[in-house]
């Protein structure tokens, strides 16, 4: 099985796809943080994935780019689960902290690759209505309110983790494969201002979860659209919002670099 996943990590071709992955991943970012522009002062949208991948199919040659999206996010979902199989380097410790986020990275991408996909052929539902509705089915589970409130701390962890990899710049690991000197201080500072703004994001996503949890309530929305316009609804809450929009703009920008510089 480690011969073949190391096999296919040096494959051309799906390195090349994973590349487009991150452009795509770049992409989408950008146009989230075009919706959520617009929706701070005062216009309607869907500030999520799934509201940037149906704007993006409905542009010049959109149908195209999806199509070449969800093969990027595929072949990135593929890579990282590949990068949980190959051997690692480091203490048991380290090799299983990276195995888990390789697991993670790939169900992201995975997910956003079936977005794409259910966009392209017309059976994608509302993004929020989906995360609603996944919220709603766990809550029924049993042990439902405890589930869904581990989901919030995992989801608020993970906020905790794009702010910290975006201060302490540790997102510059993820482009030595063609040296630091050639990345310029540029990206690093898209990097910083795009890691702390998805984390502000996703932890406003976790506070949803974390809020259905605590008072049962199955039909709390919970996805990226509806934490973007929570921040909307705020004290100082277009300034916020706003704010965030370029914070992901600056994300959406930097994956393009990592499409280039990324390590893979």
């Amino acid at each position: 099985m480690q011969d073949l996943a190391a096999q296919a990590s040096n494959s051309d071709s799906l390195e090349l796809l994973a590349r487009i992955g991150y452009a795509g991943s770049g992409l989408v970012h950008v146009l989230i943080a075009w919706i959520a522009g617009r929706v701070a002062l005062g216009s309607s949208g869907e500030a999520d994935e799934a509201g940037a991948l149906h704007q993006l199919g409905s542009s010049t040659g959109g149908a195209v780019l999806l199509w070449v999206c969800a093969a990027g996010f595929a072949a990135l979902a593929v890579w990282h689960l590949i990068e949980t199989v190959v051997p690692h380097r480091g203490a048991a410790r380290e090799q299983l902290l990276e195995r888990a986020r390789s697991v993670s990275k790939a169900v992201v991408y995975g997910a956003l690759g079936w977005t794409a996909f259910r966009v392209i052929t017309g059976t994608g539902a509302d993004s929020g209505e989906t995360t609603t509705e996944a919220t709603g089915s766990l809550m029924s589970a049993p042990a439902g309110r405890l589930l869904v409130g581990v989901v919030g701390l995992v989801v608020l962890g993970v906020a905790g983790y794009h702010v910290h990899k975006g201060l302490r710049r540790r997102f510059l690991e993820d482009l030595g494969g063609t040296g630091r000197r050639e990345v310029g201080r540029a990206v690093e500072v898209l990097g910083v201002a795009g890691y702390a703004a998805k984390g502000v994001a996703l932890g406003v996503v976790g506070a949803l979860v974390l809020t259905a949890a605590v008072q049962a309530d199955p039909s709390q929305p919970t996805g990226l659209d509806a934490a973007l316009k929570t921040l909307r609804d705020q004290p100082l809450g277009t300034v916020l919002l706003i704010l965030v929009a370029v914070g992901l703009a600056a994300y959406g920008l930097y994956s393009f670099a990592r499409a280039r510089y990324s390590t893979m």
